[in-house]
């Protein structure tokens, strides 16, 4: 490591992200991933859809019970 570096070019902020526009990686098993994808190819829609259907669905039943 360098004893000074020179930082009079630097810009500030330039690789900051408010952790509000991150997106998280979201890992399904093997095994889900290939059913679901299977069935997206089927419908002919993206696999990221056809999980946001099912969560949703599974996020308004979940609200209905008062969970």
């Amino acid at each position: 490591m360098k004893k000074e570096y020179d930082f009079s070019r630097a810009e500030q902020g330039k690789f900051y992200r408010p952790i509000e526009e991150l997106e998280m990686p979201v890992y399904l098993d093997k095994e889900i991933k290939t059913f679901y994808s299977k069935k997206a190819l089927k419908k002919n829609v993206d696999l990221d859809k056809v999980v946001n259907t099912i969560l949703r669905k599974e996020m308004e039943m979940l609200k209905a019970m008062g969970i």
